[in-house]
């Protein structure tokens, strides 16, 4: 897993740096990554309301990483739909959890779903999304030669 972390985390670019996620689970499976709380993503005075676009981002970014591990030969993907479905505002100080699986893949297509809930709070998703991804295949694929150490 401090491998997958490595290379996810130096990929990363822009507001998924900023972001500070942490990978939790990883498998084939699905993927469960912690973004801590941070204030700067809130449009309130409070302090305490996530701006849908950061919930957005965040699916995207999470959708990527499962991709990459539950298919083989991936060198790159495009977004090609995201739809999030916003499910109660997302108002809280805690840590935002995100778990998604890659629940069906063709030779250049991938299908994603995935959802979103405040830390401890399991039963109460925020956010729930759907994605599908432009596959491109290579003779070695990113995730592939990061974790042989090869860039």
């Amino acid at each position: 897993m401090d491998q997958i972390a490595q290379m996810w985390n130096a990929r990363g670019k822009g507001l998924i740096t900023h972001m500070a996620l942490k990978i939790e689970e990883v498998s084939t499976e699905a993927v469960q990554v912690r973004m801590p709380f941070n204030p700067d993503f809130c449009v309130d005075s409070d302090q305490t309301l996530l701006h849908g676009g950061i919930l957005t981002a965040l699916l995207d970014s999470v959708f990527g990483l499962a991709n990459f591990v539950a298919i083989e030969g991936v060198s790159t993907m495009a977004t090609l739909d995201l739809r999030v479905d916003y499910l109660r505002p997302a108002r809280s100080r805690a840590d935002v959890i995100v778990r998604a699986h890659c629940y069906r893949k063709t030779r250049h297509i991938a299908f994603n779903s995935g959802s979103i809930w405040f830390d401890n709070h399991v039963d109460d998703e925020i956010a729930r999304g759907t994605a599908s991804f432009a596959l491109t295949r290579g003779k070695t694929s990113l995730f592939e030669a990061m974790t042989r150490g090869k860039p």
